[in-house]
């Protein structure tokens, strides 16, 4: 059988328009899940689409492993894709081009990349130990109303035996200097992530003319409370992911460490250089407000006012946090749930980790691989409430100054060729070997 070119598979998987714009309105995933289907099925791996409405498509198929006394592993990624304005762009967002060793388009980090480098490990002729579960989902971008959070619903049983997943956002390189002058190639492996907490506020208050003092202003109490929030200092609070982090990063780079307090810990994380950006939004939870709504004309105060705040909440923080904002709610301000998605804390230590470090350095012997928590959230947060341990472990090689988080929904979204070869390597060993 010729050998697959992952860089083509996923040019392929590129060209497929498969935007969401959220609120359940996509262009859908049908035809990129049926291309997944029909290529797995080449491969001898039968496939299942699965679809709660018309095109808003899920792929999921399962490889039997030689040893049946493992427990399985999910491998997940998404279909979906952000809106692209071609416009802004270098090429054609959804080209699929090859341009200066790299390839671009919508998803290419995000994350046809990674489905790209499963299908092509497949290829491969793979002979897994455990059981691998395939899961090509929709929706990733919105909800997941569509995807994961409905298979896990629905289709739980697709997912029996799993004890761990990984999926999207880790295992790609980092360079970074260290305190004696010598580059340093991290590798941060997702082992938790923030959990997501959409907030709605509304202010209560007493309509009336705009032209009269109003003590129960809705729209004053609503800004009160929103100032509040914003200027709220968040202490720093270190989980085990966030600690390992620190402490594993700092002994590679050469840089004291010092996580005596909260300040202290602010001062490792400058050390850390730009190291410390990858962990600087998951020291402390955040409470952003983004959204505004009151009023119908300029001189009537209205009886209610809203707005939305996004708030991250690292693992074991949640009660404590919510606690406090209420607190600073005030008089007449309530708050509500729009999304609500729970931290992921998946074990630090642990033979899943291991092997992924172990394939990594397979293919670079310099590697230095360290935990890492996420800032945002993935379909982690649906398949953990299954039972398993969920990893970011999608892994690329990448050119020294790369500016890799900047791709995902960025414009000139693209993945280097050789790092993309070099992550379905180090993907195929993980999953032949873990």
């Amino acid at each position: 059988m010729a050998e697959v070119d992952v860089v083509s598979l996923c040019a392929d998987l590129i060209r497929f328009d498969t935007t969401n714009w959220g609120d359940g309105e996509a262009a859908g995933e049908r035809l990129a899940a049926e291309y997944v289907a029909e290529f797995l099925d080449r491969h001898g791996v039968p496939s299942r689409i699965l679809e709660p409405e018309l095109q808003r498509s899920n792929v999921v198929a399962r490889i039997p492993g030689t040893d049946p006394t493992l427990p399985a592993l999910l491998v997940q990624g998404h279909l979906d894709v952000v809106p692209a304005a071609a416009a802004d762009w270098s090429v054609p967002p959804f080209s699929g081009e090859v341009r200066d060793g790299f390839l671009w388009g919508r998803g290419a980090v995000d994350m046809k990349d990674f489905c790209a480098m499963v299908l092509a490990a497949v290829a491969s002729g793979l002979r897994p130990r455990r059981d691998l579960v395939l899961a090509f989902v929709a929706d990733e971008e919105d909800r997941g109303d569509y995807g994961a959070h409905w298979l896990v619903k629905e289709h739980a049983d697709l997912f029996e035996g799993c004890a761990a997943a990984i999926s999207e956002s880790g295992g790609y390189s980092y360079h970074v200097p260290a305190a004696d002058g010598r580059k340093v190639r991290l590798y941060p492996v997702g082992t938790a992530e923030r959990g997501t907490a959409h907030l709605r506020l509304t202010a209560h208050g007493r309509a009336g003319h705009g032209s009269r003092p109003n003590s129960e202003n809705a729209v004053v109490r609503l800004v009160g409370a929103l100032q509040r929030i914003a200027d709220h200092r968040w202490p720093v609070q270190l989980t085990p992911t966030v600690r390992a982090f620190l402490e594993r990063t700092g002994a590679a780079l050469g840089v004291p460490v010092d996580l005596s307090s909260g300040d202290a810990v602010d001062e490792t994380v400058a050390r850390l250089g730009t190291a410390g950006s990858l962990v600087v939004p998951t020291v402390r939870n955040s409470t952003t407000p983004t959204m505004l709504d009151a009023g119908y004309k300029v001189n009537v105060i209205p009886s209610t006012a809203t707005a939305q705040v996004d708030v991250r909440v690292l693992p074991g923080t949640e009660d404590e946090l919510f606690a406090v904002v209420d607190s600073l709610l005030g008089e007449g301000v309530t708050r509500e749930f729009v999304a609500h998605q729970p931290p992921v804390q998946a074990p630090v230590d642990s033979p899943w980790f291991d092997a992924m470090a172990e394939a990594l350095r397979a293919e670079d012997p310099e590697a230095v691989v360290v935990p890492y928590c996420m800032g945002g959230g993935t379909d982690a947060k649906a398949f953990t409430q299954l039972g398993m341990a969920c990893y970011g472990f999608a892994p690329l090689a990448l050119p020294e100054g790369f500016p890799y988080r900047a791709m995902a929904h960025g414009v000139d979204e693209r993945v280097p060729v050789d790092g993309l070869r070099f992550g379905t390597r180090v993907l195929t060993r993980f999953l032949q070997d873990c």
